[in-house]
């Protein structure tokens, strides 16, 4: 029953790691100056942590029996 509560995190969260790393491509063979690659890796880096640490947590409430993150308020 947990595994099945996991299943949707984990697809939404490759699919934004997949969608980071297409952008990260496209930025990274586009002509623009180096220093802005540099900045723009470093922000899609910052956000895909982002995402992993949101997975992390949510795998971590569904072990702890928290299905449902309204019903705290």
């Amino acid at each position: 029953m947990k595994s099945k509560k996991l299943i949707i995190p984990i697809i939404i969260t490759v699919l934004i790691v997949a969608v980071l790393a297409f952008y990260a491509f496209i930025y990274i063979s586009a002509p623009i100056p180096n220093a802005l690659k540099v900045i723009i890796s470093i922000f899609l880096l910052f956000l895909l942590s982002i995402a992993i640490y949101v997975l992390v947590e949510r795998i971590k409430e569904v072990r702890s029996g928290e299905y449902d993150d309204i019903s705290k308020y």
